[in-house]
C-alpha cells in the first residue's frame, strides 16, 4: 500500500460517485500494484471547514491518520462535511465520530437525496 495525492484520486473519486470533481481541490488515495483503490478529494475550504468526497475500499487506519492530520493538523478546520446519498458512506463517517445533521431532498437529482454528516475535530479518532 503507498498513499498517493496524484490527480488519479480525484479521477477515481469522480468516476465512482458519478460527477467530476472540478479544481480546486486536495486529493489523498490509497494505491495497490499501480492502482489508485480507494480516494478522498477535499474541497470547499472555508477555514473551519472543509467538504470530503471518498470512494473505494481498503481504508486502513494510517491512511485515515494521515486524512485526520492533513484536515485538523495541516489545514486547522474544526470540522469534516460528508455529503452522500450511499448509507455505506454514511456508516463510514459515523464510525469516524461524524453525526448525520440533515438531508438535503433532491441533492443528487429528482428522488436521489442526500445525507449531510458532519465530522468534528474532537470526535476524529486518529
Amino acid at each position: 500500500m503507498k498513499i498517493v495525492d496524484d490527480e488519479r484520486v480525484a479521477a477515481f473519486v469522480g468516476e465512482r460517485v458519478g460527477r467530476i470533481i472540478y479544481p480546486p481541490y486536495t486529493a489523498m488515495g490509497i494505491e495497490r500494484d499501480g492502482k489508485v483503490v480507494a480516494g478522498a478529494v477535499f474541497n470547499c475550504f472555508t477555514g473551519p471547514d472543509i467538504h470530503v468526497s471518498i470512494a473505494g475500499s481498503g481504508w486502513t487506519k494510517g491512511f485515515l491518520a494521515e486524512v485526520g492530520h492533513y484536515v485538523f493538523s495541516s489545514l486547522k478546520c474544526c470540522r469534516i462535511t460528508v455529503e452522500t446519498e450511499q448509507a455505506a458512506v454514511v456508516r463510514i463517517a459515523e464510525r469516524l465520530g461524524g453525526q448525520v445533521e440533515g438531508l438535503a431532498r433532491n441533492k443528487y437529482g429528482p428522488g436521489r437525496d442526500g445525507f449531510l454528516v458532519g465530522i468534528l475535530k474532537e470526535d476524529y479518532p486518529w
